[in-house]
């Protein structure tokens, strides 16, 4: 992550705009404030990606609170060609201003624009999408771009660069929003015991979605049996009887990752 901080420092001298690339899930944290520092002042659009994931509800009160602090935000989807269209002219409005003095100078140049974000947030998709064909690489995992790629698109350059997160994680709870959903390396992380604060985070938040995806009772029983439940009814055991952990916690965590436990957010 240092280097690729030191890369960015490097290349955002040579761009007008940065889209910084949120996962609408956790956008809050997805935020990295060493970056603020990075982008110089430059005009920043902040994109919550994945937005179909979330409440149209959640994504207002998003939005709001970008919006008072003065950002440029827009929610995206990035398998939706609409997010196209939406995340180009997101981009040019933001910088119309320096366009404008680019023409008035007689420079005739595309705009420059690095793309941002922690791991996984969907930053390669977003520029694919924009591109119309598979440019950039793109995964389903944490760290799949390792190094800077330039895209051109209509009269931008998009600079494509590997995810930041920050190097220590001082608020655990921001820190187990982004293992949630997938921005840590999942070789790091211990399944089972975030699978089980999943089933806290959801019992606490979002009533009834375990009674209603795995069809299992949660009245009266601690996060852990509940997990047990989870195991029996999605068939996670083995020989003998006993309970995979390890398969049943990555069952409930995919579950999460892929939608199908419903539009959560993490706040």
């Amino acid at each position: 992550m240092t280097k690729a901080l030191r890369m960015m420092e490097q290349e955002v001298k040579l761009c007008d705009g940065i889209v910084m690339v949120l996962d609408a899930r956790a956008p809050f944290a997805c935020l990295n404030k060493k970056l603020d520092s990075v982008f110089q002042n430059k005009p920043v659009i902040y994109a919550l990606n994945k937005s179909d994931l979330v409440s149209s509800d959640d994504i207002k009160d998003i939005e709001t609170r970008f919006i008072k602090e003065g950002k440029t935000v827009v929610s995206v989807v990035g398998t939706s060609e609409k997010t196209a269209t939406k995340l180009y002219s997101a981009i040019v409005n933001a910088l119309s201003s320096v366009k404008k003095r680019y023409e008035q100078k007689g420079v005739k140049k595309p705009l420059r624009i690095m793309v941002a974000g922690i791991p996984n947030t969907g930053k390669s998709t977003l520029i694919n999408l924009l591109c119309g064909s598979k440019r950039a690489k793109t995964g389903d995992k944490a760290g799949v771009t390792k190094d800077k790629q330039w895209v051109r698109v209509k009269d931008l350059e998009l600079l494509d660069t590997p995810g930041t997160t920050p190097p220590s994680f001082e608020n655990q709870t921001l820190a187990k929003y982004l293992a949630f959903i997938g921005s840590i390396n999942d070789e790091i992380v211990d399944f089972i015991e975030l699978s089980v604060e999943l089933i806290i985070y959801l019992q606490e938040n979002y009533q009834g979605v375990i009674n209603a995806v795995y069809k299992v009772s949660t009245e009266n029983k601690t996060p852990y049996e509940i997990f047990e439940s989870i195991a029996i009814s999605r068939g996670a055991i083995k020989k003998g009887g006993e309970i995979d952990e390890e398969r049943a916690s990555k069952i409930i965590i995919n579950d999460l990752r892929k939608g199908k436990l419903g539009k959560i957010y993490f706040n």
